[in-house]
């Protein structure tokens, strides 16, 4: 199966650090460990749209999270279900490349017929899971 390293959060953004505003918000920008896919980042934004305060990813930035918060106390909370979404986000999106990895293997497969015992081996490795 093709590599896909786990996307988290890093840190904070140095050059964006978290601000005291006159307005009733703080922003929170969020390093993540690799630049994601622009796919990966259409599947996060997906997931936290119904996250209150909401969080999202520029696909062609693609390194950090842009959040916000009214008050200071819930950083740490909001922090964790921004959590929560990426490693879903994470398992979805390495689903999505062994899906399309099997139906790849399948469709190589079934381009020789005559190799009916090839395609079960073939449909077989497709599917093992080395990810333990």
């Amino acid at each position: 199966m093709e590599e896909f390293p786990d996307i988290r959060i890093t840190g904070i953004d140095e050059k964006r650090p978290p601000r005291i505003r006159k307005e009733p918000y703080i922003d929170l920008f969020f390093r993540l460990s690799n630049k994601p896919p622009e796919e990966w980042c259409d599947e996060f934004n997906a997931l936290a749209k119904d996250l209150v305060p909401p969080a999202k990813i520029e696909k062609s930035a693609g390194a950090f999270i842009d959040s916000y918060v009214r008050d200071m106390k819930h950083i740490p909370e909001h922090l964790a279900r921004i959590k929560e979404k990426i490693i879903a986000c994470n398992q979805r999106y390495i689903e999505g490349i062994r899906l399309r990895e099997l139906a790849s293997a399948g469709k190589h497969a079934s381009l020789r017929p005559d190799e009916g015992e090839q395609r079960a081996l073939n449909l077989i490795v497709a599917t093992l899971n080395f990810d333990d």
